[in-house]
């Protein structure tokens, strides 16, 4: 399928989404909100891939929200409701701003509930909604010459599509409020500093190599005790040690099964790389 924001590739069990706008900067338009989360929630329902690299292309990762979104009316945000009449009761139009900025939400959302890791790798600039996106994937890297802003603040707006919810759970709280209330730019090595990225590359090309080899070892590994893993650091985070060790107690008496860990045992007497089976698909419709 051709998408307008995006470019999409599967090889060797690795899912390869690429923002595909780099003349644009890779700004975030009406279309990409729609796209990201149907070409996540595929990927992630196929069960086909066992992980998801989302990069980009040209000098920038991305510029973040497109000033169109705001400015043509789209979404609710242009003022009145979406669809809406230029008389509409102001509470109404308000409630559907509300319901907009939910939708916009889930296009980063979903990233968070793909039940394969998510592995961020940004070249250049990650502004703005760039820092929603990419805080809601599980593993970020970037090239030497990244640098992260949350530019809400910059322009009079508190973000709010997962940065100032997420942020602060990756990095030191101190740190979050500095770049949440000065729009400063913080470069690749204060950013591995704090913890936002977990490893710096040369260039962009070393970025892609490096990022598919990470996720070319996590496909060699059981689908189900990775998505299984995925689940249970969400949970933890979101949740106290002691719900969290009840909630694992409840997955591994549904979903612990011997049947890939025999299949790792046997491949290591064997010698040989496991075959694990891929994750089936959800039924969606009775």
């Amino acid at each position: 399928m051709a998408y307008t924001c995006f470019d999409v590739e599967t090889k060797d069990k690795i899912a390869h989404v690429r923002l595909n706008r780099p003349d644009a900067l890779n700004t975030m338009t009406r279309e990409f909100w729609g796209e990201l989360p149907r070409i996540i929630n595929q990927i992630s329902d196929e069960g086909e891939a066992r992980a998801i690299v989302l990069s980009s292309t040209g000098r920038h990762f991305t510029a973040g929200m497109d000033i169109g979104v705001f400015t043509g009316g789209g979404m609710g945000m242009g003022g009145q409701a979406s669809g809406g009449q230029a008389s509409t009761e102001m509470g109404r139009q308000r409630a559907n701003v509300r319901l907009a900025v939910l939708h916009l939400q889930e296009t980063f959302s979903c990233l968070e509930k793909a039940r394969m890791p998510v592995i961020a790798a940004v070249q250049g600039g990650c502004i703005g909604g760039g820092i929603d996106m990419i805080s809601a994937c599980d593993m970020r890297y970037a090239t030497a010459d990244a640098f992260f802003c949350i530019q809400e603040i910059n322009i009079g707006i508190t973000a709010d599509v997962g940065t100032l919810q997420r942020l602060p759970k990756i990095i030191p709280e101190g740190i979050a409020l500095e770049m949440a209330f000065t729009g400063n730019r913080i470069p690749a090595q204060r950013a591995r500093e704090v913890g936002l990225i977990n490893e710096i590359f040369e260039d962009h090309d070393a970025l892609l190599e490096g990022v598919t080899k990470i996720a070319a070892g996590i496909a060699e590994r059981s689908p189900l005790a990775v998505w299984g893993s995925k689940e249970m650091i969400n949970y933890a985070r979101d949740h106290t040690v002691a719900d969290s060790l009840n909630y694992i107690a409840t997955w591994q008496t549904g979903m612990f099964q011997p049947t890939d860990m025999l299949e790792a045992f046997k491949a290591k007497g064997e010698k040989r790389e496991p075959v694990y089976d891929d994750l089936i698909e959800p039924q969606r419709e009775l």
